[in-house]
Formats: C-alpha cells, structure tokens, sequence
C-alpha cells in the first residue's frame, strides 16, 4: 500500500514537472515560476558585473543565488527521483533510468545549474569568479519554451545540412584567404603575410562583418575583397534559409497536427478518413475573439461551427444554472453546419481565444463535391438524433438537428 502511494506520488511529480502544457494549472504555474527564475538569475548576472550596483545590492543578489540554488537543486534530484516515469524509461530500472536522465543533455545542463555553486560555497572567495557561469541557466529555458524545443529540433534535424554549410563557408574562407596571400603578401607582409593571418581577414569579410582592421591596398586585393563580400552574403543566407524553411516548416506541422486532432475528435467527422478531415481542414478560417466578445447569442441563425485553438469560452445554455467552460481543442456547434436552426445558448471569449470556423455554405459545398463525405456525415447526424446534445465535447445547438 505504501509503495503505491509512493508510485502515485511519483507520477503525480512527473506530471507536474514534465507536462505543462497539458492544461494542469498546477503544473503551468510551476513551469512559469521556474521560467522567471531563470530569467531572474540572468538579469542578476548582468547587474552584479556592475561595481557601483553590486555593491549596493549585494545582499539582494546573494538572497537570489540561495533561493535558486535551493529550488534547482530540488527539482534536479526530483527529476532523477522521477525518471523511471518518463515514456521510453519504464522498461528500465529505476538505477538505469535515472543514470540515463543524469547522462542526458537536459540531465547535464540541469546538474551544470547547480553542481558548481555548491562548490563556490566552500572554496576561497577568489574562486567564487565561477558564479558567473549561471548565465548557463538559461538554457534550462528550452525545457519550459516551446519555440526553443521547436529551434532545437530543427538544428538536430538539419544537422547535416549545416555542417555541409560550414565546410562550404570554411573552404570558401581558406580560398579567399590563399588568393588575398598571393595578392597583398609582400605589399602587407605583417597582416597578410601569411595564409593563417589572411584566413581572419577572411573570415570577417565573409561574414559580412568586416572589422576594418585589415584591408586590401592592391588592385587585384580589393577585387578579391569585392567577391569575398558577395560570396559572403550569399554563405550566410544558406544557413539561415535552411533554419528558417526548416522552423517554419516544424510549426506548419505542428499547427497542422493539433488542428488534425481538434477535427477527428468532432462526432461529426468521426468517422472520415484522413484524406477527407484533409479537405475539411482546409475550409477553416481562422477567427480571434477578444476577452468579453461574445461569439454567438442565443436566438442568432446557426450558420457556423468553432474550434478552440487557444483561450477559453463560455457556454451559458438556456435553462441550465451553471455555464459551460470550454478550453483549448473543444468545440461548439458541430450541427449548425448542417441545420440552419437558431442558436440555443450563447457562448462568450473569457480570454482573448484564436478559433477556428467552419461554415455551413463551405461544408455544403465539399459535400455536394464528395458524395462519399455527404453519406459519412448524413449517418453520423442520423445516429445523434433524438440524444442530449449539449455536452462538454461543444455541441451547443440542441434545436438544429430536430
């Protein structure tokens, strides 16, 4: 009995440390608290380095590394303690699983974040220069952002690419610096003198920054500096369009599976096969609600059906006491697209809300295109008749389907 509740207990950690984003209000709240932390401990970084300021505040400053200290070290071993829990872990043991996490890159930059401040508490002072190393604290972030897992991914995927990039703009580099060699060697023997000493010359040119520190004097120099320039920017956009086309392409995806997701979950299209949720997909349009809007009134001509892609809404069904809250991958008034009927309730933005509308003239169109998606959707409605449609899945409209 006690080591289930341990077991639970366990989860119940991983859940909240792991799983933000699930909707855990609990777990956001950490997630956020954590975040600021970081952020906290990167701007007390940058003011300590000021004399007069850390002279002033520095008891603040030391207040701040002791209660980081303390909250990363606890969740560091919390995150060894529930590692076992983690998907591909549970057919390890708990030793292995952990020695896993602690051999990770998450497990290393979180051991980083607090390892070497326990031994700045105990060494001279003269050695305590190793607290400044918590700017790498900041790359704890990427477990808590999104965006910076999503710009993680796209560096490992296009790894390659990259890597083929910088070889490319390497020896692109070595060739400009071996002509700029032959061209200013004996005019500039102390800058140019050598190929190394032309390769930073190189370097900085090619990367368009041009420190101005070394500059060609010869005809033939300034020539190879014009088409170092040219070439430069042309090997600086090849990595950034790479990244670019790559990031943009990881949210595209992203974006396209969450609303993938929002659509099978409807009843209404249950039942449809991935090459038709496609063509339903792309009849959404994309509508942003501001906290207070409402979005439908009760009474209003049914005409349109809405996913909730972020935010909140409210429900307040006629004759029912308590609203209905719905969140983010719900959905209200599946049948409206169908049965043209009057709103039965009227739903309002809580929070600023991005939807997601499908109208009714739009899905009447591609069923009278794909006869196959009309018959699959007839059913599913004819199988609905006659049930309770207000429900916490969305459907709001209990008169449209009569």
């Amino acid at each position: 009995m006690a080591r289930l509740k341990i077991r639970n207990l366990r989860r119940r950690v991983f859940l909240l440390l792991e799983e933000g984003a699930a909707g855990d209000a609990t777990s956001i709240a950490i997630d956020r608290f954590l975040v600021a932390l970081i952020i906290v401990n990167l701007v007390a970084v940058a003011l300590e380095s000021v004399p007069a300021i850390e002279a002033e505040y520095a008891p603040l400053f030391a207040a701040i590394e002791y209660i980081s200290l303390a909250v990363f070290t606890v969740e560091y071993f919390l995150r060894l303690w529930v590692a076992v829990e983690e998907g591909p872990n549970r057919h390890l043991s708990g030793t292995r699983a952990r020695l896993k996490y602690a051999l990770s890159p998450a497990g290393l930059i979180d051991l980083i974040a607090v390892l070497p401040f326990w031994f700045a508490m105990v060494v001279p002072d003269a050695l305590r220069v190793i607290l400044v190393f918590r700017i790498v604290r900041f790359l704890k972030i990427a477990r808590y952002s999104p965006a910076m897992r999503s710009l993680l991914d796209v560096l490992y995927r296009e790894r390659r690419a990259l890597v083929g990039s910088f070889a490319i703009l390497l020896g692109t580099a070595l060739a400009a610096a071996a002509l700029m060699y032959l061209a200013e060697r004996h005019v500039q023997p102390q800058k140019l003198g050598t190929i190394p000493d032309a390769l930073w010359w190189a370097i900085v040119t090619l990367s368009t920054i041009g420190y101005g520190d070394v500059v060609p004097i010869t005809l033939f120099g300034k020539l190879i500096a014009v088409a170092s320039v040219f070439l430069g920017m042309i090997m600086i956009a090849l990595p950034v369009g790479i990244i670019a086309s790559a990031f943009a392409e990881q949210i595209h995806r992203r974006e396209f599976i969450v609303t993938w997701g929002m659509i099978a979950r409807v009843p209404l299209f249950a039942e449809l096969d991935a090459a038709e949720i496609s063509d339903v997909m792309e009849l959404l349009r994309a509508h942003v609600a501001q906290a207070g809007e409402v979005i439908v009134r009760a009474g209003d001509p049914a005409h349109s059906m809405y996913f909730i892609a972020a935010g909140q809404v409210e429900i307040a069904v006629k004759g029912q006491k308590d609203p209905l809250r719905l969140g983010v991958g719900q959905f209200f008034g599946e049948v409206a697209v169908l049965r043209r009927a009057r709103r039965s309730a009227t739903a309002i933005a809580l929070t600023r809300s991005n939807l997601l509308v499908l109208d009714a003239q739009d899905l009447h169109a591609l069923m009278q295109r794909n006869p196959r998606i009309a018959e699959r959707i007839k059913d599913v409605v004819e199988k609905r008749v006659g049930r309770q449609v207000v429900s916490p899945k969305g459907d709001i409209v209990t008169e449209e389907i009569e």
